[in-house]
């Protein structure tokens, strides 16, 4: 076990540890997760984490404190905060719930039910003072816009000196460069397009995709990950099934009926969903593919993102769907 995780945990929030398992969690290369086990036999999540923003947790707070359904609720320091700050990084801690990951195909009708339960009990929640400080989505990608083209400049400049990895994702960026550009140039414009008819705000988790989705041996379902958390027009996580759900949860089978089931009566605007299933395409396919390109990260780790990439190319990914959304709309050539 980690010694100075076990101490920093003492210290904050008054556990002590007996075990800390690295677990292996999600894209973000600045977090760090851990199964830990204290004396008493109760089993928690402790995490570092240096993406999202620390709202994430008072919205998981707030969400558990109000009783909705499959929101763990994060423990609270000694100093009654819900997280510290260790070298820049934030040190959070909630219970054990599952090691069992919707992504990796366990989904049942029941399951997708549950799922969409959640989300409509967090979308429905009243914005108190604090809910109302999270970031808002103001539909202007400038930071997934910015990173897609300096992308573009350094993955089309490889050439053949460069090593294994770096030159295939850079044959596959050039393989998808024209649909690329075609997809900023849309998504750009649908951004100005709904910028000009604002939505109805909701609490959000930001990335609801099925790996974010944890199951229980009682048909639970727990949605975790809270960093990412937003007011944003509820398409913003609609999108993860009604817009891509497939293209998240390869080994899963959409059954967008029990969601829909369990979420409520809904009506979501295909323009809003294209142009939220666009800008998560091109941030993915930027991300990803840089991660192939940087010479500093470990081969296993290079060879996993190229093969995201190459799922993401292929002709049920992202790519292809954000293509047809938009076709469906008529957005698409032209």
């Amino acid at each position: 076990m980690d010694e100075r995780l076990a101490a920093r945990v003492a210290e904050d929030f008054g556990l002590a540890l007996v075990s800390a398992v690295p677990v292996e969690f999600g894209a973000d290369p600045t977090a760090e997760l851990w199964r830990a086990g204290t004396v008493d036999g109760h089993g928690y999540a402790v995490k570092l984490s240096g993406g999202g923003t620390p709202a994430g947790l008072v919205v998981a707070a707030e969400l558990a404190r109000r009783g909705v359904p499959g929101v763990p609720a994060p423990l609270v320091t000694r100093e009654g905060r819900l997280s510290t700050v260790h070298e820049g990084r934030r040190l959070t801690v909630v219970p054990w719930l599952s090691g069992e990951r919707a992504a990796d195909g366990g989904m049942r009708p029941a399951h997708w039910r549950r799922y969409g339960a959640v989300l409509a009990a967090a979308h429905a929640v009243p914005l108190t003072d604090e809910l109302a400080g999270l970031p808002r989505e103001d539909h202007t990608h400038a930071a997934i816009a910015a990173a897609v083209r300096e992308t573009d400049g350094r993955l089309r400049g490889v050439d053949g000196s460069a090593d294994r990895w770096t030159r295939e994702v850079a044959a596959h960026w050039r393989a998808a460069a024209a649909d690329t550009a075609r997809l900023l140039d849309r998504v750009d414009r649908l951004g100005a397009e709904l910028r000009a008819r604002p939505a109805e705000l909701v609490v959000c988790h930001g990335d609801p995709h099925l790996g974010n989705v944890l199951l229980g041996p009682a048909g639970e379902v727990w949605l975790i990950d809270w960093d990412d958390a937003v007011l944003a027009p509820r398409e913003r996580d609609l999108m993860f099934v009604l817009g891509g759900g497939p293209a998240w949860a390869f080994d899963s089978r959409l059954d967008e009926a029990a969601f829909r089931a369990g979420y409520g009566p809904m009506r979501p605007d295909p323009v809003r969903l294209a142009y939220h299933l666009g800008a998560r395409t091109l941030d993915d396919l930027w991300s990803w593919s840089a991660e192939v390109a940087d010479a500093g990260r470990s081969e296993a780790d290079r060879v996993r993102a190229l093969r995201i990439v190459e799922g993401l190319l292929s002709p049920s990914g992202l790519v292809s769907l954000a293509r047809g959304a938009l076709r469906d709309l008529g957005r698409w050539d032209g």
